[in-house]
């Protein structure tokens, strides 16, 4: 069964053409009002409008590969992202607009929507790429990958510049970046200048790049870009969800400005957290930590669902250690928001299918917060943890929600609930028929939580519904995304 829109249309096209044939057929041999005079324009009519249809079709098809395969507009520098939670997206417009700015006119284009032939008619491109869990692309060119990485090109009249964006506390660090950057040379493409790896966003490396466009530019320098400053926050409420659990404890944290107004931000977003106190000396050289914001701004505080995980000495982890005992109540906790555009609400009138296990929650929470007070109700979430009775998170919430038909669906799996132990990616395969018709409604599909086993797990059964293919089109669509971890 197909089942992005484009394929989905087809589908329905297709239907459309036999119910005319068929209409044909009855009205050749069917008696009385059904009788065939010998007049052959009544067939004739029948049979184009088979072909129109047929048309249609092929004209849905090909309109689908053109948007994929023609990203380039007029005689713009393309830049290129490959983005999996809205970093590389951001510097991708940034240089398009710094560019653009200094008299280049560059455009920001997804990478999902390259190919190879398109590619070899560029003379000049830039790549911003993020890597994801082992090394791996950002989920949304996986389709990229297989079409383009895994053929040839003749790419000698292509000039390039790279950046390649990682975290040097993963072993493959920047290892997308790095593939992408040996295929083009290895197919003949000549760099601008070598590739630029940043560690977790770092000044120098960014200043590079940003020297790198000026050079493009045939300027002394471009604006420097100046990041989202940290805030000052404060903890107001911290409490441990889940005592007494098989697994470590889960806090649920409320973190307010301490001057100023709360900033704006959508379900999905990312609260970035430097560990330790805030003004230390050197709070600076700390990396920042990621986490999935629970809430929405009317709710008043960022919300956060923390689990309090250890290092393999058994102490507490840097920044969970520091968040869920170390903090006080009176502590500056330096704080900023991130936009992460990959992982927002579809447009109104979309089912949501929402996927997670674990702290997942969070995200899957903020984004069914703005879905209901956007009075979107076609909402199903499918949530996994250990043991009901002790980690069922925001539990009443949920279930309020269902009551009330917020939710259209709520399915749960606790692994180690004694007899009726599952994981969420078997309620999912259970689930089968629904998630096959949702699909073909046009649903998303959002998955936030582990990337080992759960997530792992998901994509197994879509593709077992689907096909390779079809999940294939669905990423490419914008219709499956992930924030795993």
């Amino acid at each position: 069964m197909n089942h992005s829109p484009d394929r989905f249309a087809c589908g329905q096209i297709a239907t459309g053409a036999l119910l005319v044939l068929a209409f044909a057929l009855a009205w050749k041999f069917t008696p009385g009002m059904w009788e065939w005079n010998g007049d052959p324009q009544r067939l004739g009519f029948a049979l184009a409008a088979v072909l129109a249809f047929v048309a249609a079709c092929f004209a849905l098809a090909w309109q689908r590969r053109r948007s994929r395969s023609t990203p380039l507009e007029n005689d713009a520098l393309p830049v290129f992202f490959a983005s999996q939670t809205g970093q590389a997206e951001e510097l991708a417009h940034r240089s398009a607009a710094s560019l653009t700015a200094a008299g280049i006119t560059a455009t920001a284009v997804p990478l999902a929507r390259l190919d190879a032939a398109t590619l070899a008619q560029t003379e000049r491109a830039l790549f911003v790429v993020s890597t994801t869990g082992e090394g791996d692309a950002p989920d949304a060119v996986v389709g990229f990958v297989a079409r383009v990485l895994g053929g040839s090109a003749s790419l000698q009249g292509v000039r390039y510049g790279l950046l390649a964006l990682g975290d040097r506390r993963y072993e493959s660090f920047c290892a997308f970046g790095h593939r992408l950057d040996a295929w083009l040379r290895d197919h003949g493409a000549h760099p601008l200048f070598p590739a630029i790896d940043v560690d977790d966003m770092d000044e120098g490396s960014m200043g590079e790049w940003q020297r790198q466009l000026a050079l493009i530019a045939g300027t002394s320098q471009l604006p420097y870009w100046q990041s989202q400053p940290f805030r000052d926050y404060r903890i107001v409420e911290r409490r441990e969800l889940n005592p007494g659990s098989l697994g470590e404890p889960v806090f649920h944290l409320a973190l307010a400005p301490m001057q100023g107004e709360l900033p704006a931000w959508r379900g999905g977003d990312i609260a970035q957290i430097v560990p330790g106190p805030a003004h230390d000396n050197d709070a600076a050289d700390r990396h920042p930590r990621d986490y999935s914001i629970a809430s929405v701004p009317t709710e008043g505080c960022v919300h956060l669902l923390i689990r309090q995980g250890r290092r393999s000495d058994g102490q507490l982890g840097l920044a969970a250690g520091w968040l869920t005992v170390q903090a006080t109540f009176d502590d500056a906790i330096a704080l900023r928001i991130r936009e992460n555009p990959n992982f927002h609400v579809p447009p109104s009138g979309t089912p949501l299918i929402l996927i997670g296990n674990g702290t997942g929650l969070a995200a899957l929470r903020a984004l069914l917060h703005e879905r209901i007070a956007q009075g979107e109700h076609r909402n199903w979430l499918l949530f996994g943890e250990r043991q009901r009775e002790r980690d069922f998170y925001y539990r009443e919430e949920l279930e309020s929600w269902l009551r009330k038909g917020s939710l259209s669906h709520l399915d749960l799996a606790f692994s180690r609930d004694a007899g009726v132990g599952a994981y969420v990616q078997q309620r999912l395969q259970e689930q089968a028929p629904r998630l096959r018709q949702w699909l073909d409604d046009g649903a998303h599909v959002l998955v936030c939580g582990s990337q080992h086993g759960m997530a792992g797990g998901v994509d197994a059964v879509l593709r077992e519904v689907l096909g390779d293919a079809g999940v294939i089109d669905l990423v490419e669509d914008g219709r499956y995304r992930r924030d795993v971890y």
